[in-house]
């Protein structure tokens, strides 16, 4: 039937609808105005409170009242599709999304590589300094003095810098670089020498040599970090020092092959220069490898291939062909266990696919250790655990013994037997790797012989604000391998009762002090010497037990022997690289401090004294644990808290490995090398 202008028809019950509010806005344009709409009568007659109801409807024909109507449709909801249906209509919409932002990914990277290139002329007119063109001539061998480099002026930052105290860095390993990234670009005219250009990822390093991970993933151009700081490299080789007129003689091979010397001046001079390997007094040293840079891997990798090679070849006989496979380890620190845990996996995973079976069968791996277990640094029980992993996968691990001489062809050694006898052995080898600890290098063995206090044969010594001992206060520091943190409590007795002797106004040497002056000396010599904070917690004890006499103080002697055995227990500090990571931070944080100082103390005319202690605390090292990767498996020993395993464990390992890389390249360079090792295997290639 009809009411009004409007039609009525029978339709479902739509309850979603709701009644509309009597109040409606007058200013709605004419444009918005509605045809007659269909209702449901049903719905009409349940909302009988509502306006439409109490009152006649509106005809179309009011243009003033047709405002008022409200759009109603009659078209049935939709109905609910099955979920097949469903499934794939989300499955094409979520892979049709991926594809759409996986395509952007590629087109955005494709314009950003496009932006890279350069068609236009990037060189331009720059002043270079007559200095650094024509450098003066002086010291002590009469040679060029570099007093200003041909990099001055490349930027406004560079030429403002010259001014400024010039810090020379000697290396690129992880004290440098971590000293670099800690430095304020305007505090110092920064020069970083050494002989690579390039900063070497250690601990991945056996891995480079069997292929699990590219030569390239484990090296960041130092020329890169260097221009962070705005500063300046040089290629060369630090070969003396000058220490009385700050002068750093370097030598430098040029273009035509020739060894070119000259000085490098300094106001602060950082050693960093690593290490060499410890030979030990073994003879034939020559026929063995090494592993401390990445020429090194680069040799190992190419020397187990060949031996593989070889030993396929029909004219091998079957001894020749084992001792071609038969790889021996010198040294069961971490770098020794970890290459033969690389070297295992190898020879068991990547052989058999394209080598001969056979080969699989004559290889053998053994590690000869001179201690009574290997990774005897680490907790006994992760020790044990490598040992157990080895022998599982047929490692051979040769304990209590040393070597005495490697031949071309075979190793002698000395094993101690169950009798506790020395017997002479043999072992026939086609490769020999030598990891058996640290040894000075030539550049420090001369430091070492211009300062007579320098009496250590292993590494520079340094005070405890890594200062070098001998050099002129605050000029010189070492970190790293190359250096060692003397501690010699005892030594410092005098300076640490002068203050509580002229309080007192007594000799110190003839003074006694109670429990309470104890602790006040126990206190200055924790910030001398953080080192020992360990061996001064209980106080009380340690009073109590060197009061012999019983008087309820401490003489002279009594304290000089309570120092002395703080000395025996204080140990020297890893050769490792998170040790000298921590120094460069320290030292790096240290000389910013100096230089927001400098201005201050010029004022005042302070330059002299121990700035560097009033300034900055002494360095204190905290050992933040250790790992090792022992084929398919890894151990982990965080000061005090040990565990091992197997692949979770390895993950966590290269985790850790990863987190640690020094720039977002070689993270990425690392993630593609492990995901290609699990998708096509090690590259099995030499060249």
């Amino acid at each position: 039937m009809r009411i009004g202008a409007l039609r009525v028809v029978k339709a479902p019950v739509n309850r979603s609808l709701q009644p509309r509010s009597p109040q409606r806005p007058r200013n709605i344009p004419d444009h918005t105005r509605l045809l007659p709409h269909t209702i449901s009568t049903s719905h009409i007659c349940r909302q009988s409170t509502t306006t439409a109801c109490r009152r006649p409807l509106q005809t179309a024909s009011d243009p003033a009242k047709r405002r008022l109507l409200r759009s109603i449709s009659t078209k049935p909801l939709p109905h609910r599709r099955g979920p097949v249906f469903r499934f794939f209509y989300r499955s094409f919409a979520y892979t049709g999304a991926f594809i759409l932002v996986v395509g952007g990914l590629v087109v955005g990277f494709f314009v950003y590589d496009a932006s890279t290139y350069r068609e236009d002329l990037s060189y331009t007119d720059l002043p270079v300094s007559t200095e650094a063109l024509y450098p003066r001539r002086g010291g002590p061998k009469n040679l060029p003095i570099a007093d200003a480099l041909v990099s001055d002026d490349d930027s406004p930052e560079n030429s403002r810098a010259k001014s400024k105290p010039k810090l020379v860095v000697l290396g690129s390993g992880w004290g440098s670089v971590a000293l670099l990234k800690q430095l304020n670009p305007a505090d110092y005219h920064i020069t970083v020498v050494s002989p690579v250009n390039y900063f070497l990822f250690t601990p991945m390093l056996p891995s480079a040599t069997v292929g699990t991970l590219e030569l390239r993933s484990l090296v960041e151009p130092i020329r890169r970090i260097v221009q962070r700081v705005k500063g300046h490299f040089l290629r060369a080789e630090a070969v003396d020092v000058v220490l009385s007129e700050r002068l750093l003689e370097v030598a430098q091979v040029d273009a035509a092959g020739e060894q070119r010397h000259f000085y490098l001046p300094y106001d602060k001079l950082v050693i960093g220069v690593g290490s060499t390997t410890n030979a030990h007094g073994v003879k034939g040293l020559e026929n063995c490898y090494f592993l401390k840079t990445i020429e090194d891997a680069g040799k190992i990798r190419n020397k187990i291939l060949q031996n593989l090679e070889h030993a396929c070849l029909p004219t091998t006989t079957d001894d020749e062909r084992r001792r071609l496979l038969s790889f021996v380890v010198s040294g069961g620190g971490p770098t020794g266990v970890e290459f033969a845990a690389e070297l295992f996996d190898l020879l068991n995973e990547d052989l058999g696919r394209s080598f001969p079976k056979i080969l699989r069968n004559e290889v053998s791996v053994h590690v000869i250790q001179s201690r009574g277990h290997i990774l005897n640094t680490y907790d006994e029980a992760l020790s044990k655990f490598a040992e157990e992993r080895f022998a599982h996968d047929q490692v051979e691990v040769l304990t209590n013994s040393r070597v005495k001489e490697v031949l071309p062809d075979k190793i002698l050694f000395t094993q101690k037997d169950g009798n506790g006898e020395t017997v002479t052995k043999e072992l026939p080898h086609g490769f020999c790797l030598w990891s058996t600890g640290v040894a000075q290098t030539d550049f420090c063995k001369r430091i070492a012989e211009k300062i007579d206090i320098q009496t250590n044969r292993h590494a520079l010594e340094t005070d405890s604000h890594l200062r070098l001992n001998g050099a002129p206060l605050g000029s010189v520091y070492a970190i790293g391998d190359c250096s060692t943190v003397q501690n010699n409590v005892a030594d410092h007795l005098l300076t640490f009762l002068r203050t509580l002797a002229v309080e007192k106004g007594k000799d110190p040497e003839k003074m006694q002090i109670t429990f309470t002056e104890w602790r006040q000396v126990a206190q200055r010599v924790k910030k001398r010497f953080p080192q020992a904070s360990d061996h001064l917690r209980r106080l009380d004890k340690l009073f109590e037990q060197y009061d012999k006499n019983k008087s309820g103080t401490l003489d002279f002697g009594e304290l000089h022997e309570l120092l002395i055995q703080i000395d025996s227990k204080l140990t020297s500090l890893p050769a490792t690289a998170q040790r000298a990571h921590q120094q460069g931070q320290y030292l790096g944080r240290k000389l910013s401090k100096l230089a927001l100082a400098a201005p201050g103390m010029a004022a005042n005319e302070m330059d002299y004294g121990d700035l560097d202690d009033a300034v900055y605390k002494a360095f204190e090292y905290h050992h933040l644990g250790s790992l090792a990767y022992i084929g398919n498996s890894a151990v982990f020993d965080f000061g005090g808290l040990s565990f091992s395993g197997g692949l979770l464990a390895v993950y966590l390992w290269r985790s850790v490995y990863f987190a640690q890389s020094v720039s977002f390249r070689t993270r990425v360079l690392l993630a593609m090398d492990w995901s290609k090792r699990a998708l096509f295997g090690r590259d099995l290639m030499n060249y």
